[in-house]
Formats: structure tokens, C-alpha cells, sequence
């Protein structure tokens, strides 16, 4: 007898456990049973595993019977006029979903032609295996696996034009890209997918070659000329957002310019954007600590007889500033009501982003790198026919990683720019690499794709033959001005005295144990004095008991609290997580005795 599990309860016992599963299968095709039910004969186990939970991974694929598919020509014809859809075919069981589950039983064929009398099923599409971006990437059968999944999530942080109505929202930092283009090289999925609606990057002219050691470790040399003419060009938006807050007792916040009377006013010079309304004027060119959005609120804390004396109290500041290191141009101004009917004011900041050195490029194939140098259009290497490339890309970057379809990539691109046409990539089903080649020799280029180079500086030609092709290339939103951050004295936490964390609060950059052997490597050891003392305090500690004493200002004495007076207590540098910890450590009744020693001992 073969048990049966429906969702891994056991639900009884049949006799033929194969013709039981056929059952179920050729019911489902018929549509006696839903097509989410899958099920699975484990002959070693003799079980039956029938699956009907949610939250399975379920994929189509064509149903193949004795080495045919089902799939017919006349199918097609029907699905390309239209009298035919996917609804259908689920219905007349030419296609079913599988779960992993199934999987396990069937054999699937690649293409067509792969079929034998084995196969149970055929794949729709072989490009079907990959997810949406991943399918973006071109000749994606030349590339390691993990390097496509890089690709595509790297593809996913690229700045684009992500909406056509941005012009009217209010979005957490985003990115539009000035210039954005289509790719040469594209796939089927860009067509699906309607990529030319929402593209993200530009098709370079790409040299592999380095350049005195500026694109080391995957960094990146660009053109200045290309970036003045446009090359990776973006405006970063943001928005500040303010509400009229009510509180208790009919107080509300006022967007309104602060008078001098208002407490924590700041200097007329802050206010200066700020017009009648109390709110900044468009097109304002506003930096760090300018007010944006005037606003007073009342006092934090009142007592008994201010309640009802609320003509004499006065109110507080409480104005949106622009944050350390943040500027701008004031975009876009909206007045509004939120859902309880408080007054809303965004106000939308936009800043040009100019590519720059530190500023991170990918290609489609998980080659991402920084700018590494942006070298005047005078200096970059130029080939016989006068072509200098927008980048140069480090050589070292490809035989380890693997990724030919970056080089295919580069071939493919230099064939539809000199052709004036678009060149399929589409993994599994691309354009031949050889019929590239051949395209490039009729052009009156080497088939390989190399060129004699010459180097801008000496005038003299390369040794080496120089790879060079277009390719399309992605600037992310990782730019060196969201992440650049340094401080000196600053803002410290309440609780353990040490600097603020991250770089919205002004906070310190921290310094670990690698960092200090690199000081102390290169000589600077005494700068660790300096380096470790962010939280530096002095404490009185008894010489008697080790416990940490008590200074009292008004009487200019220290004291023990265990020993009282007559005991002698010595100033002690310490760190003030440390006097935290010993207090937590008392707080647990354990008594951290501290045995002092003179240094001149």
C-alpha cells in the first residue's frame, strides 16, 4: 500500500501509487481540479506527496506527450491572431504550473529539439529560468552565474528616469537621469518589458586598458569631455515636509516667520529665504542651517497657572533647517491638508549631480567600479580613425570574474552603432558571436575588435592592440556627495558621552582595531592618545574602598559615599563608558573594586 499526504498530513493509503498521480495530473488538465494542485510519487518511499498550500513557487511549462509537444504550430497562429489566450491553454492542458515539489518527477526540456520520449515537459522559453532584470542582461549565456545575479541586482540601484510624472511628486531621494538611452545591445525583455519608457543608463565607448594605475582595483578613468558633454549627468531631489501640529488645550504650531521674542531664535541672516508666509521661495538657492520652513510651537512644558495665562507664554522655535552637509535649489513649493486636516507644507529640493571622482558606474555584468580619475579629453588614448573612449576599464577585471558577455557585449554595441541597428542579446538566443565578427571585418575593422592606440601624452602608439567597443553603462545612486563625511568636535550621545553615529547627525568616524595598527605602523602611535579620548572623564576614586567618589562643587571637596569623609580620593582618567559600565555593574549588587597604583611606582 503507498500512503498519500496531502500538505504533509497523512490522509490513507491507495494501491497504485503511479496510476494514482496520473490521476490527479490528467484530472487537473482537465480541469476537474484546480491548476495550483501539484503531486509527487516517491517510488524509494513509496509516498504519495499531493501539495494544495500557499506561498509555493509555481512556474508554466509545456506539457510534452509521447516526445511531442502538445504546443502545436496552429496553437501559435491562434495565440498570434489573438482567438487564442494563456487562459486557454491553461484549460485544454497544453500548459501546467509546477511546484518544486512536481519537479521532482519531471524532465524538462531546453528546447524543441532536445525532445526524446523520456521528457514530460518543455520550457516555454529557455530566458524563462531568469527573473525580470536578470533577463535585461545580453549575452547572458557567456557569463558565470553569480556575475548575473550581481547584474541584476546591481541594475535595480541605477539612476533612470523612473517616472514620467515626476515632475509632480513628492519622492524620498530619487535620481533622474538627464540624458537616458536606450541600449544598443538590448534582449527580448527590454521590448517586453517596455524598457524605452523607463531607461537607466547611456552606450559608452569603452576601452580595456589601464591608465597609470588610476582604474586599479575596478575603479574607472572617464572622459572630462564626455561629462561636459553630458555623460552621467543627474539631479538628486528631496523633499523637507512640515505640519501644523495641534496639541492639547487648542495650541497649535504656526508656519510663520519667528519674531525675535521667540525663544531659540536664530539670526535674521537664517530666515532670509523665507517670504511673508513663512515659507522659502522657489527656485531659492538654500545650504546647510538656512531655514526652509518657518515655524513657532508652543511651550514643551506648562505649568498649572500658564494654562490658563496662555496670552503671556512664549512660544518656541521650531523651523525645518537644511541638515549638515545638505544644498540645493528650492524646486517646488506645495501647500496641503493632511488627514486630520493640519495644514502640510512640502517643499522639494533639487541638486545637480555632476559625475565625479568616487561616483560608482556599472556595467550590465556585474563590473561595478568608482571613478577612479576624470582625465581632460586631451590625454585620453585615441585610436587611428580619431576615437577617444568616454571610459577606460581595467583589463584585470575579466579573466578572473569570467564575464565574456562583457567583451560580446563591446562587440555587439561597436556592430549596431557602425550598422544603425539593435543587436539581440537575449541570453540563450543571441545574435552568433562569429557573424559579429565577420560584420566588423566588412566594416574595415580588425574581426577582433582590437585597434592600434596611441597615447595622448607622447603621441606614440600602444605596444599592445587596444580591445575597444560601445557598450551601455549605468551610473548608481551610491555618489560620493550622499556618503562623504568628517568632523572634528561635535554633537556627543547623553548617555555614553561618546560622538553621535552616522553622518545625518554630524556623528564621529569611527576608529577600530585595524586602524590602529596602521597608526601605530606608520609611527603615529602617540596620535591614539588623541584618537581614544572622545569620552574622557575624570572621576575622584577612593584609595580605601576602590569605589568611585562623589565631587560636591558648592563645598569644592570630594567624598566616598562608602567611607565617608576621612577617606583619601585620587583623580583618575578614565573613559566615561567605563564609569558607565562600573555603574552597571553595582546596579547587578557586585562591588567592582578599583586597586590604584602611582605611576611613579
Amino acid at each position: 500500500m503507498v500512503e498519500v499526504f496531502i500538505d504533509n498530513k497523512y490522509v490513507g493509503n491507495v494501491k497504485d501509487g503511479k496510476k494514482f498521480s496520473e490521476d490527479i495530473i490528467a484530472f487537473r488538465r482537465i480541469g476537474k481540479l484546480p491548476m495550483e494542485v501539484n503531486v509527487r510519487y516517491d517510488q524509494k518511499m513509496d509516498q504519495i506527496f499531493v501539495e494544495t498550500a500557499r506561498g509555493r513557487a509555481i512556474r508554466p511549462l509545456i506539457v510534452v506527450k509521447d516526445g511531442k509537444s502538445v504546443l502545436t504550430d496552429k496553437h501559435l497562429e491562434q495565440l498570434r491572431n489573438n482567438s487564442l489566450s494563456w487562459a486557454d491553454l491553461l484549460k485544454q492542458g497544453l500548459l501546467e504550473y509546477l511546484d518544486p515539489t512536481e519537479e521532482e518527477n519531471a524532465l524538462v526540456a531546453f528546447y524543441e529539439s532536445d525532445l526524446t520520449s523520456e521528457h514530460t515537459h518543455l520550457e516555454i522559453s529557455p530566458i524563462a529560468i531568469l527573473g525580470l532584470c536578470t533577463s535585461l542582461i545580453p549575452f547572458g549565456q557567456f557569463n558565470q552565474g553569480v556575475r548575473l545575479s550581481q547584474g541584476s541586482k546591481n541594475q535595480k540601484q541605477a539612476v533612470g528616469f523612473y517616472a514620467a510624472n515626476y515632475f509632480c511628486r513628492i519622492d524620498m531621494d530619487v535620481n533622474i537621469l538627464h540624458y537616458p538611452q536606450n541600449p544598443v545591445v538590448k534582449t527580448l525583455m527590454h521590448d517586453v518589458s517596455d524598457y524605452e519608457k523607463h531607461p537607466s543608463g547611456q552606450n559608452v565607448v569603452i576601452a580595456v586598458m589601464p591608465y597609470d594605475g588610476y582604474n586599479m582595483e575596478d575603479a574607472v578613468v572617464i572622459n572630462r569631455g564626455s561629462v561636459d558633454r553630458g555623460l552621467g549627468r543627474s539631479t538628486y531631489y528631496r523633499p523637507v515636509v512640515s505640519e501644523e501640529l495641534r496639541y492639547p488645550g487648542g495650541l497649535m504650531d504656526e508656519i510663520v516667520i519667528p519674531n525675535k521674542d521667540v525663544k531659540g531664535y536664530r539670526t535674521e541672516k537664517d530666515y532670509r529665504f523665507l517670504e511673508e508666509d513663512g515659507i522659502v521661495s522657489a527656485e531659492s538657492k538654500v545650504a546647510e542651517g538656512d531655514v526652509i520652513i518657518g515655524k513657532t510651537s508652543p511651550p514643551r512644558f506648562l505649568n498649572s497657572m500658564d494654562e490658563y495665562n496662555l496670552a503671556g507664554n512664549v512660544r518656541r522655535e521650531s523651523s525645518m533647517t537644511l541638515e549638515h552637509g545638505e544644498k540645493g535649489v528650492v524646486d517646488l513649493v506645495m501647500l496641503s491638508e493632511n488627514e486630520e486636516g493640519n495644514r502640510l507644507i512640502q517643499v522639494r529640493l533639487r541638486e545637480q549631480r555632476i559625475p565625479e571622482i568616487g561616483d560608482k558606474f556599472i556595467s550590465r555584468h556585474g563590473q561595478k567600479g568608482v571613478i577612479g580619475l576624470v582625465v581632460p579629453e586631451q590625454d585620453i588614448p585615441f585610436s587611428e580613425t580619431g576615437m577617444r573612449p568616454d571610459i577606460l576599464f581595467n583589463p584585470h577585471g575579466l579573466p578572473k570574474r569570467m564575464t565574456v558577455a562583457h567583451l560580446m557585449e563591446m562587440l555587439g554595441g561597436r556592430v549596431g552603432a557602425m550598422e544603425g541597428r539593435f543587436v539581440d542579446g537575449t541570453t540563450f538566443d543571441s545574435e552568433n558571436a562569429d557573424d559579429l565578427r565577420k560584420t566588423l571585418e566588412k566594416l574595415g575593422f580588425k574581426e577582433d575588435g582590437t585597434e592600434v592606440m596611441y597615447s595622448s601624452i607622447t603621441g606614440r602608439p600602444y605596444t599592445a592592440r587596444i580591445f575597444i567597443g560601445n557598450m551601455y553603462y549605468q551610473r548608481l545612486k551610491h555618489m560620493v556627495a550622499n556618503k562623504m563625511h568628517s568632523r572634528a568636535r561635535g554633537p556627543i550621545q547623553l548617555l555614553t558621552r561618546q560622538p553621535t553615529e552616522g553622518r545625518a547627525k554630524e556623528g564621529g568616524l569611527r576608529l577600530g582595531e585595524m586602524e590602529k595598527d596602521t597608526f601605530v605602523a606608520h609611527g603615529a602611535s602617540m596620535l591614539l592618545k588623541e584618537r581614544f579620548d572622545s569620552d574622557k572623564t575624570i572621576v575622584p576614586i577612593c584609595e580605601k574602598c576602590g569605589m568611585i567618589g562623589v565631587y560636591d562643587s558648592r563645598k569644592n571637596k570630594s567624598y566616598c559615599p562608602v567611607c565617608g569623609d576621612t577617606a583619601e580620593l585620587s583623580n583618575v582618567e578614565i573613559a566615561y563608558a567605563f564609569k558607565l559600565f562600573m555603574d552597571e555593574i553595582k546596579s547587578f549588587g557586585i562591588y567592582p573594586k578599583m586597586i590604584l597604583k602611582s605611576e611613579y611606582e
